[in-house]
């Protein structure tokens, strides 16, 4: 231990003079020095595997060179373009020749899809007009009108003048039902094809009432494994993990067999008399199915995080307050429910984003109504390959859930939320 001692002029120093605060900040440095050391590699591995891809992933909302660095002639133009007044000759000038060098690069294919999302039915257009540019000649104007009148109308140069831009906001416009225009205004698109608002609504709509089921049903069961014997409360633990050694397609597999029209749960229906043969309930294939599947699949991340608050609560507290006279209700509600509230917290964020981000279960069961935004990302991720629509949608999401993520720590206090 480092002798110390005090100067005349108050100051604590050790025994080399170095005074004994200092000493203990670049003690304490240190100390903190070889902690990080030792966090670096798990620190790199969570920058490399999970955050730099979702940030890779999440800028292509907003980042999408296709058009400008294949058509390197044209796009600086269409910059300096009013989108109001006509193309002119130089414009159509500069587009052939972009169109010829993209035709002989092979990339006019990615071309026309960019555009093609700006204003359908221009794919076909850039290849055809591509496949016969080299033999165009001057006044370029009319020879491209010659190929299509398309080429004439203003709104196909709008759609170019969108595209033309590498840092552009019309995706994030796209995922919310809206639309960028070429002056940079936005409008919101026409009623029947403003799908997207609907779908996050939806989305919404089903993970608030998947988990707010799920702690219907997983409190009782986390109050009776937390009241219960150990040996018989980890015993019924076991059969509440037992799912999570199932594949979830598997799960969701069996909710097919049991939730069809001659499945087990409306045969039971019509043995009890709450159904007729002739007139079964429909719960496959709509928002029903998808409800059912997936409370029952989230359950078990419910009823943990409760049963490990739960489990931490003196039985004492209730005894205390009936023996004051509080009734088994009074007890329960105004001492140990405001107890639980920290495993209702936990388990209500865990099953919310769980279930906000649900694929497999919807895409399976869900049918049309039962659909959800996770199912439209992997559609534009697989099918249509416009991944700067999905992380668009991605990036929305993400948004929405740390929207509310911050209404929760506003209104209950993050601190208030632990798991046990």
């Amino acid at each position: 231990m480092t002798d110390a001692t005090t100067n005349d002029d108050g100051i604590v120093r050790a025994a080399d003079g170095t005074p004994l605060k200092k000493r203990l900040g670049q003690a304490l440095f240190r100390s903190r020095l070889r902690a990080f050391g030792l966090v670096t590699p798990l620190l790199l591995m969570i920058v490399m595997a999970f955050l730099l891809p979702v940030v890779i992933f999440l800028k292509q909302a907003i980042y999408n060179p296709t058009f400008e660095s294949n058509m390197a002639n044209v796009s600086p133009v269409l910059a300096q373009w009013d989108a109001v007044s006509e193309p002119t000759e130089d414009m159509y000038a500069a587009l052939v020749a972009d169109l010829v060098q993209a035709r002989k690069d092979k990339t006019i294919g990615k071309v026309a899809t960019r555009v093609n999302r700006e204003l359908s039915g221009t794919r076909s257009l850039f290849t055809k007009s591509a496949r016969k540019a080299k033999k165009l000649e001057a006044p370029y104007k009319e020879a491209l009108e010659d190929i299509s009148k398309k080429w004439v109308d203003i709104e196909t140069w709008k759609a170019m003048k969108i595209a033309s831009k590498s840092w552009t906001p019309a995706y994030l416009a796209s995922a919310v039902d809206m639309k960028y225009n070429a002056d940079g205004s936005f409008e919101r698109k026409a009623e029947e094809r403003r799908i997207h608002l609907k779908l996050f609504v939806r989305t919404m709509e089903i993970s608030i009432i998947v988990t707010v089921m799920g702690l219907l049903l997983g409190y009782p069961v986390a109050y009776l494994l937390s009241t219960l014997p150990a040996r018989t409360s980890n015993l019924l633990l076991i059969l509440v993990l037992l799912p999570f050694w199932t594949s979830l397609l598997v799960r969701t597999t069996a909710w097919i067999a049991v939730l069809q029209g001659q499945g087990v749960l409306n045969d039971l229906f019509v043995v009890f008399g709450l159904a007729t043969d002739e007139d079964r309930f429909s719960l496959i294939y709509n928002k029903t199915g998808t409800l059912i599947s997936m409370t029952h699949i989230l359950l078990p991340f419910m009823i943990l995080p409760l049963y490990s608050v739960m489990k931490t609560i003196p039985p004492s507290y209730v005894r205390a307050a009936k023996s004051m006279g509080a009734t088994n209700w009074t007890a329960f509600w105004r001492v140990y429910f405001p107890q639980s509230i920290p495993g209702i917290g936990a388990g209500g964020i865990l099953v919310f984003i769980l279930a906000i981000s649900f694929y497999i279960t919807p895409a399976l069961v869900g049918g049309e109504d039962g659909t959800m935004i996770s199912n439209f990302i992997d559609f534009h991720m697989r099918r249509s390959l416009n991944w700067s629509l999905a992380a668009a949608m991605g990036a929305v999401l993400l948004v929405i859930v740390l929207f509310l993520y911050y209404l929760y720590d506003r209104i209950v206090g993050i601190d208030n939320m632990k798991l046990g």
